[in-house]
């Protein structure tokens, strides 16, 4: 079937935070008189990921979206810090951090993405972003000069499905006008991305960039920049 959209994760895929998150937890808390080690800081919050619930619910009404996306981030952060949490000023330090993940200055756009989004897009492609992601996701791609060159945000919460679900892969497609044999998804994640995308009837990319090179189902690429993209997505057509 002739490739008709291409779809792509956020983070890690199109930018990446600016600093090392366990850095910024430190920064951000010594501010408010707590002390944290930015390396378990950054240890604890990679564990709290991994033992936190899918970013999705199902059944919430819009109305109750944006508290439960910031009650599922004050579960993770409130788990990185560990006892620190206990603090008085927790909840202040913690309100910071949220708000500074929404702006563009705690993230970085991987310097060959633009270019590589407008030669897609210069082929006729649909451009969107499927991602693990709550609410600050579509202002925040407008901030970093990104969401121009998209024709879909589709972060998980919106969707009431989180990657590896085949449901939000389907659902962009969907929203896209496409089917998912004619879309190509690409991202840094082995399960979330590929495995998901898959699942769901996407062909898939694996977007390797620390060129880890794990080992790949048949018929999926591996890339290390999005400067490879537009050609590998060519050929596929």
């Amino acid at each position: 079937m002739r490739l008709e959209a291409v779809t792509l994760d956020a983070v890690g895929t199109l930018f990446a935070v600016a600093e090392p998150v366990g850095r910024t937890y430190a920064r951000f808390a010594a501010r408010h008189g707590i002390t944290l080690a930015p390396a378990r800081a950054e240890r604890d919050f990679g564990e709290a990921l991994v033992a936190a619930p899918s970013l999705a619910f199902p059944g919430v009404g819009r109305a109750r979206l944006a508290e439960r996306e910031r009650a599922w981030w004050h579960a993770v952060v409130r788990r990185a810090f560990g006892p620190a949490a206990e603090r008085p000023s927790f909840e202040t330090c913690f309100a910071e951090l949220f708000a500074h993940y929404g702006r563009r200055e705690a993230w970085r756009v991987f310097p060959e993405v633009a270019e590589a989004l407008r030669l897609l897009r210069a082929q006729g492609l649909k451009l969107a972003v499927v991602s693990n992601f709550d609410g600050r996701l579509p202002p925040l791609l407008a901030a970093l000069g990104l969401r121009p060159l998209l024709d879909l945000v589709l972060h998980s919460t919106a969707a009431a499905a989180a990657k590896p679900d085949p449901a939000i892969f389907r659902s962009a497609s969907s929203a896209l006008g496409v089917a998912p044999a004619a879309t190509v998804h690409a991202g840094d994640g082995l399960v979330a991305d590929v495995e998901g995308a898959r699942r769901a009837g996407l062909r898939a990319i694996l977007v390797d960039r620390r060129d880890q090179r794990p080992r790949l189902p048949a018929g999926v690429s591996r890339i290390t920049t999005l400067s490879e993209l537009p050609a590998l997505v060519f050929g596929l057509d």
